[in-house]
């Protein structure tokens, strides 16, 4: 891996604290992870990258960390029962665990957290190979989901000290995803708020988009969600919460089968959605459905765009447009029996925004996804 160049960041209000410079890496806990190793090659166009288990000295788990350009993801597995990861996979399933982030000094991030009221999950410790440091640090946020502060700039090997490079026959070419955009945390019933505090005073991040039940709503069901973001704009964590409404919102959902709070969806970044998702639908990934009627009058809400309506329409992307620019986006059926963790699958032509326009559209053809599991 490239070695990373660091600055730190000038915000307006002075010198940002906790300069994070874009997503490491994300953690998975799964049951099996070298079946979901091949899953992810196979189905999003993952390369093999790195691997840490017995052979290497690991006793405990295996973990296999695939990526795709600057995506990378790490899937990890207990190898026994009654540990802290079997625990967490048997209560929520596969899911998120560690939404780790690039940091210049992993040391510092962790005392500038710990110091505003963040809970330790790791205190900084110091990795070391032949190929250099890697120092690593953690907190607690939302659940059982942690932030991994991750140290690299002295490091040259493939993934971390730990890790031995992990060579496969088998590396389906790229699906044309890039990196981390957003990734979205689902927490319970009045507690988005209390969250955005922990990520302003703890993080220093900002609240930039807001949206209530009036904005994120169907005849059935609500939302609220606020967008945070840290001072340069390369990480950021819309959290969602449940509001009231006639049935069951996808939030409750997810809350009821994830066993509580957690990581809802990753967004994943394209340069080309249609070749990236019709490359996807080849793989086997299955889409939510939009009524063909979102397209009719889509021109004239959104404006003119550089892409082909029918494209769209034929595979159900979505557009949306604010004052600098537009997006496209698509959301992933559940990945996993539960119907927990999706992904998103977005292209960003200069909007910063997060779709509010397919608020509707999208959420209608989620409640038509839980009628069928009868849990609408």
């Amino acid at each position: 891996m490239e070695t990373a160049t660091f600055e730190k960041n000038t915000t307006e209000q002075g010198i940002d604290f906790l300069p994070l410079q874009g997503t490491d890496y994300v953690e998975f806990y799964v049951g099996n992870a070298k079946q979901a190793a091949h899953f992810y090659k196979t189905a999003f166009g993952f390369q093999s990258v790195a691997y840490a288990g017995p052979e290497t000295g690991v006793k405990d788990r295996a973990s296999y960390v695939i990526r795709q350009h600057k995506l990378t993801f790490v899937l990890t597995t207990p190898l026994r029962s009654n540990n802290e990861i079997a625990n967490h996979i048997y209560k929520h399933g596969d899911g998120v665990k560690t939404l780790a982030l690039m940091v210049y000094d992993a040391r510092d991030a962790w005392e500038q957290t710990t110091k505003r009221g963040a809970k330790s999950y790791m205190e900084p410790i110091s990795l070391k190979d032949d190929q250099g440091e890697v120092v690593l640090s953690g907190i607690h946020t939302y659940g059982d989901t942690v932030h991994v502060f991750v140290e690299r700039k002295n490091y040259k090997g493939v993934f971390m000290p730990g890790y031995i490079e992990w060579k496969t026959a088998y590396n389906p070419p790229s699906s044309g995803l890039l990196y981390v955009d957003h990734c979205v945390g689902n927490v319970g019933w009045n507690q988005m708020n209390p969250w955005v505090k922990f990520y302003e005073d703890v993080m220093g991040f900002k609240n930039i988009l807001s949206f209530d039940d009036e904005d994120i709503s169907t005849e059935y069901s609500a939302l609220m969600s606020k967008v945070m973001s840290n001072g340069n704009g390369y990480v950021k964590f819309p959290i969602n919460e449940p509001a009231e409404g006639k049935k069951k919102s996808q939030v409750e959902e997810y809350l009821d089968f994830y066993d509580g709070e957690g990581c809802q969806h990753v967004a994943l970044a394209t340069h080309d959605i249609v070749k990236t998702v019709t490359d996807l639908q080849s793989r086997g990934i299955e889409f939510l459905k939009i009524p063909s009627s979102y397209y009719d009058d889509l021109i004239s809400r959104v404006g003119q765009i550089d892409e082909d309506l029918e494209p769209l329409k034929h595979l159900g992307i979505l557009v949306d447009r604010d004052h600098e620019g537009y997006l496209l986006q698509i959301f992933t059926k559940p990945l996993e029996d539960r119907p927990t963790l999706f992904f998103e699958i977005i292209q960003r032509k200069g909007a910063k925004s997060f779709g509010k326009g397919n608020f509707k559209a999208l959420f209608e053809a989620i409640e038509a996804e839980q009628a069928l599991r009868g849990n609408l």
